[in-house]
């Protein structure tokens, strides 16, 4: 027999630390090689550790929701034979080392044999998860998707009910007791883009005797999203400004052309997309905003990769477009709306998680006029697109009409940017709206 250490895997580029939210397994438990092991948050991904070898659960070594850096052993196993760590390349850690961590057997054998993103269809087949969908790991709700297994009538036997894999694998039809549940609604873009994580029951506190308060313990997915809005807070020295736009034209021609788009490509047209676009337009013409400090350097970046803001009912996730200047508008409406579906699904893939260089968020779907983003480190900007109202506006020739009106409004790192450059850059954006015109500016 022999002592195997786990170690906390490499979850990206950039990630340097993470923790444990859930232990999938206890000591003395029987494992099999790619069974999951443990749950880990960072900032950036959620995903299930699977097991590298089979052998018994040996220790625990650090507790839940504790950050340790990348490498630091979190569990031990027993296994057969000598643990030879040079002679044996396993699966997981070729996968470690490229960033990427499968987390089942299945999943490692899928990412061979295919390449590209989940497609819209894959990840938005309709499962009943209901109201404790956010209960669900990734691996789960894939495993559940494949098996057309209804996730509401399973009965989970991991921690605080939790539904594992192995009680995906091992449902038959029938034989669990059914829980209350409602089918998942057909998903639409939103703002402010990853994996859900359990909510540990409320622990009730009293603070009088009236004993009206409690206290719930945060998930590690909200955790890591405090901890990065401090850092950004904490760190960047935020400045704001905002200007008002006319895009009379942008709904007029979004109006004419919603319902063939609708029939040609699948999806709803929305006005996000034309904002992405003059965004990433105005990026290419202000190579300062798409920027980043570090270590009291300025970083331009080669890529403009657009982070869009996506919420599900308790997280925030800011999934990514990697080189947005190759979209067209309708490229960019597929993309954000893929996007928004696998966040809310479970099945976005943790490169869909990185690399972002700038970031728009939606506030305007929910009705917000005005509002000032916090930046999503270590971005130099992040820009806020309100809600489209009727206003009566002057015009040139003195005159006065009624315009479809939006405000935008940006938060820029003063470290590296100034009003003149954000001021330039959301005038360039206001020029960029202007242009949309024809179904020649769709495609």
């Amino acid at each position: 027999m022999a002592i195997k250490e786990v170690q906390m895997p490499n979850l990206g580029e950039s990630v340097t630390e993470a923790a444990v939210s859930q232990w999938l397994v206890q000591p003395g438990d029987k494992v099999k090689r790619y069974s999951p092991l443990m749950e880990v948050v960072s900032d950036k991904v959620t995903t299930e550790v699977p097991s590298d070898f089979d052998g018994t659960v040996k220790e625990l070594l650090i507790d839940l929701d504790t950050d340790v850096p990348i490498g630091t052993v979190v569990m031990t196993l027993e296994i057969e034979g000598k643990a030879d760590e040079g002679a044996v390349e396993t699966d997981a850690a070729q996968a470690q080392s490229a960033g990427q961590l499968p987390t089942s057997a299945a999943e490692a054998s899928t990412s061979k044999e295919t390449s590209g993103p989940v497609t819209i269809a894959q990840a938005a087949k309709p499962i009943k998860q209901g109201e404790n969908a956010s209960r669900y790991s990734p691996a789960v709700l894939k495993l559940a998707q494949e098996k057309g297994v209804d996730l509401a009538e399973v009965t989970g036997t991991g921690n605080a009910g939790r539904i594992t894999r192995k009680d995906v694998l091992n449902f038959t039809p029938g034989t669990a007791v059914k829980t209350t549940g409602q089918p998942t609604t057909p998903v639409q873009p939103e703002p402010v883009s990853h994996t859900p994580v359990s909510t540990p029951a409320p622990t009730h506190v009293s603070t009088d005797t009236r004993e009206t308060d409690t206290r719930v313990p945060a998930d590690g997915i909200r955790k890591a999203i405090a901890k990065k809005m401090v850092q950004s807070a904490t760190e960047i020295p935020h400045a704001w400004m905002m200007v008002e736009a006319d895009v009379s034209n942008i709904v007029s021609l979004r109006n004419k052309l919603k319902g063939e788009f609708k029939e040609q490509e699948g999806i709803s047209l929305s006005f996000f997309p034309f904002f992405a676009k003059a965004v990433v337009q105005a990026l290419k013409k202000n190579p300062k905003i798409n920027t980043s400090w570090q270590d009291g350097m300025i970083v331009y970046h080669k890529d403009i990769n657009l982070s869009i803001a996506v919420t599900t009912e308790d997280h925030l996730y800011v999934p990514v477009i990697h080189q947005a200047d190759t979209y067209s508008l309708a490229g960019l409406a597929k993309e954000i709306q893929r996007l928004a579906t696998e966040v809310r699904t479970g099945a976005l893939a943790s490169t869909d998680m990185q690399g972002g260089t700038f970031t728009i968020n939606n506030t305007g779907s929910l009705g917000s006029v005005q509002s000032m983003g916090i930046i999503n480190y270590p971005q130099a900007a992040i820009l806020q697109v309100e809600s489209i109202n009727k206003r009566v506006v002057p015009t040139a020739d003195g005159g006065m009409k009624v315009a479809d009106m939006i405000n935008l409004c940006l938060s820029i790192d003063h470290r590296i940017l100034d009003g003149q450059q954000g001021g330039k850059f959301l005038n360039d954006i206001k020029t960029n709206l202007a242009r949309f015109s024809n179904e020649s500016d769709i495609y």
